[in-house]
């Protein structure tokens, strides 16, 4: 998958094509296709917990430090995003996002569960004519038990 995805220079159409990158990183992270998100977020700068880091190898380090992977090379995990709001400037080939996100998890001895909840804040670019994430700001504001998801939450407890 590249890190862009090709479409004609309309609002219709970039709104189209920006969805289906927000959709792109959900299903990334939910599969545990951290070498997918670097190249995904190539040209981004993202934002979470931690400090800001950008370029494919650096995110693609970032995640798999982060985050737990399970037998099935999944973080056991489904993305929920809505209230997905785009504007775009077509002219200058610019876009920014604003969607929430729910992350839920489940696992044989953990009940399927809401773990975390917050926004996503995105900014894009098009240029070649295909859209790509320039950045990427996580906002997480509900916090549920995370201890089975995130790597330095299971060191802590």
């Amino acid at each position: 998958m590249s890190a862009s995805i090709r479409m004609p220079a309309d609002p219709l159409s970039s709104c189209r094509a920006i969805e289906n990158l927000i959709a792109r990183y959900a299903e990334l992270v939910d599969d545990g296709d951290f070498a997918g998100l670097g190249v995904l977020l190539t040209a981004a700068t993202f934002t979470g917990s931690g400090e800001a880091v950008s370029g494919r190898d650096a995110i693609e380090k970032m995640f798999r430090d982060t985050l737990i992977v399970y037998a099935d090379g999944t973080p056991r995990t489904q993305h929920v995003i809505s209230n997905v709001a785009i504007e775009v400037d077509e002219q200058a080939g610019t876009a920014v996002s604003r969607s929430y996100v729910t992350v839920l998890q489940a696992l044989p001895d953990l009940p399927l569960q809401p773990i975390a909840g917050g926004r996503y804040h995105d900014r894009f670019e098009r240029g070649a004519g295909r859209w790509r994430f320039v950045e990427r700001q996580v906002r997480i504001n509900l916090v549920g038990d995370v201890s089975r998801h995130l790597r330095q939450a299971s060191a802590q407890q």
